[in-house]
């Protein structure tokens, strides 16, 4: 009896203890997925009566909606120029600041502060410094005599760069923390044991680095896939979406179809709670193909590499 008592009482002190983060979960996570599933049939602007209207939404998606599929290739451009960019530059900087040293880890913490920034405030930061006329970068640039007038980095031409630039300065430091938890993982005597052998620097790099950082390695660019594809807050804050739709994503066009009051999609200027609802799961499905196949991908270079 004794032992059914206390088995009951750790069952109860556990599901206590995790009773907060279940509730969080669901009203965050699968509460939204839910009310998604249930408007992305229906048309419903928060005012009028919810309207049932099948799969026109789905419709509408992908015969009459050319925003949108602008926004998804923006979004490939915008997560292939990050991933391409972030990855190699985080994992450059862990192999440099991997030491034991005082000075590497203040070096450490200020390029990881820019993770713990605010997207909103980071952006506006940057919004002053790419300004055409005012600007720091193009007063520098015309400075030291590489460019006579000024760039504009808001411009259509030069947007999408300018925010894959700010999304990498952002995303670095947290990237280069996960490189360095799987450096740190490396046993030291492998690489005395090179160094004995007469490794080369190089030979170090691609025979004992990169292979024992394969784990760490996938994890970290499924991360940066997901991220990316969601990644919107700078955009927001610096173009929001434009000029001309050139730098708007799948994710910052679900949230004007929500909260806008653009006419997004070719609609009203009143919010499109159903076709929101359509548009994200859409999008949430993109996300998903694309991380399916990246680990299909995985797995085949996994058992060729075997």
């Amino acid at each position: 009896m004794r032992k059914k008592k206390r088995s009951t009482r750790g069952l109860v002190q556990t599901y206590a203890m995790l009773a907060p983060n279940l509730l969080l979960f669901l009203a965050t996570s699968v509460y939204p997925i839910l009310w998604a599933l249930r408007y992305m049939f229906v048309e419903y602007d928060g005012i009028n009566p919810a309207k049932f209207v099948g799969l026109d939404n789905f419709v509408r998606i992908f015969t009459r909606d050319d925003v949108y599929w602008q926004a998804v290739r923006n979004t490939l451009v915008f997560a292939s120029g990050k991933i391409i960019i972030v990855i190699p530059l985080a994992f450059i900087v862990a192999i440099l600041i991997n030491k034991p040293k005082r000075l590497y880890g203040f070096v450490q913490a200020v390029i990881f502060s820019p993770t713990i920034m605010s997207a909103a405030v980071m952006a506006l930061v940057f919004y002053l410094l790419f300004n055409v006329y005012n600007g720091e970068i193009n007063r520098m640039l015309m400075a030291i005599g590489l460019t006579k007038i000024p760039i504009n980095w808001l411009g259509f031409d030069m947007a999408m760069v300018t925010v894959i630039i700010i999304s990498v300065w952002g995303s670095i430091g947290n990237y280069m923390v996960y490189f360095l938890a799987g450096l740190q993982q490396i046993p030291l005597e492998m690489y005395e044991s090179a160094d004995i052998d007469g490794a080369s620097t190089r030979q170090k790099l691609f025979r004992i680095t990169l292979p024992l950082l394969g784990p760490v390695l996938k994890i970290i660019l499924m991360l940066s896939i997901i991220f990316a594809f969601m990644d919107m807050q700078s955009i927001m804050v610096l173009t929001q979406g434009g000029p001309f739709q050139a730098t708007n994503v799948m994710y910052l066009y679900v949230y004007q179809l929500y909260y806008s009051s653009s006419s997004a999609g070719g609609g009203s200027f009143r919010p499109q709670y159903g076709y929101g609802a359509a548009v994200s799961v859409v999008s949430a499905c993109i996300v998903g193909a694309v991380t399916v196949i990246y680990l299909f991908l995985s797995r085949k270079l996994d058992k060729l590499s075997d």
